[in-house]
């Protein structure tokens, strides 16, 4: 049986991009951030199918504090 990851992409501030792949790498297994486009600040999110909850809960709690736009 396959998992199917869940891609959901943003545009974030891009002097952050360092900070958001951090803070993701440090909940190891929730979700892996790939840098699209470094100049735009546009990033997808793989997510884990059993980790999608405790993804968006760091999501919007990054979203208090940083430049966070669904694309």
């Amino acid at each position: 049986m396959t998992l199917q990851m869940l891609h959901k992409e943003y545009r974030v501030d891009k002097t952050r991009i360092g900070f958001i792949k951090f803070i993701f790498e440090a909940y190891e297994g929730i979700a892996v951030v790939t840098t699209l486009d470094a100049r735009t600040g546009h990033v997808r999110f793989a997510i884990a199918p059993d980790q999608v909850e405790e993804a968006f809960q760091i999501i919007a709690d990054l979203k208090k504090d940083f430049e966070f736009h669904a694309l």
